[in-house]
């Protein structure tokens, strides 16, 4: 199975329209307009009801200490843990594309509706909603896509992470607001294939463009 992009090319820039943020000069970073990327697949098993998609960016800071902080750096050898940025199942087997800006464009604040989706497809919360959780004026539910926001003083680019999974079922076996680890845990015996693709982004002015 293939997965591949015309938003970007396999272990490319990620242009900043598919991110949550952009760089600014003075404030460091401004809302971008988080539209979601094309995607498309091709050579699925057969056998295959239903795709997963999930993407996920495993450079996250392990801790927050230094995060954004100004005259500090997270320095590159931090631990670093997963951050999921799109958890969509349920994807029928017919579908072989999703276009860009289909299920994300423009930052919600407190989220967007979920986890019904475009094409009897759901889309689990992803991790920006234990990020902004207390925040007054984002905190809430963030169902679907969201896309980068790296630190913007981290010494490391970050790598986003694509995976569709074709699975041997019709429904993938989770409810109500679901997360990316359930969801891994959950389709554990039931994938076919899969396949990745890889994009970098960074806010880092000192890591380029």
């Amino acid at each position: 199975m293939k997965l591949s992009s015309s938003s970007f090319g396999d272990n490319q820039r990620i242009p900043g329209a598919y991110a949550f943020a952009v760089p600014h000069a003075t404030e460091h970073v401004m809302l971008s307009s988080n539209r979601n990327p094309q995607l498309g697949w091709s050579d699925a098993p057969p056998g295959t009801r239903s795709f997963v998609l999930i993407c996920h960016d495993g450079d996250v800071p392990s801790k927050g200490d230094d995060v954004n902080k100004e005259g500090r750096a997270v320095p590159a050898s931090l631990p670093r843990v997963d951050f999921y940025h799109w958890v969509l199942v349920d994807i029928p087997a017919t579908m072989n594309a999703i276009a860009e800006a289909e299920f994300s464009d423009g930052v919600s604040a407190r989220g967007k509706p979920g986890p019904e989706a475009k094409h009897g497809a759901r889309q689990g919360l992803n991790d920006y909603t234990a990020w902004f959780a207390g925040d007054k004026d984002m905190g809430g539910n963030y169902f679907g896509y969201d896309g980068p926001c790296p630190p913007w003083n981290d010494e490391i680019l970050h790598h986003y992470v694509f995976t569709l999974y074709a699975l041997d079922c019709v429904r993938c076996p989770v409810s109500g607001a679901f997360k990316g680890a359930e969801v891994l845990h959950a389709i554990e015996g039931h994938v076919l294939a899969k396949a990745s693709l890889t994009g970098i982004y960074t806010l880092n002015p000192k890591l380029g463009k």
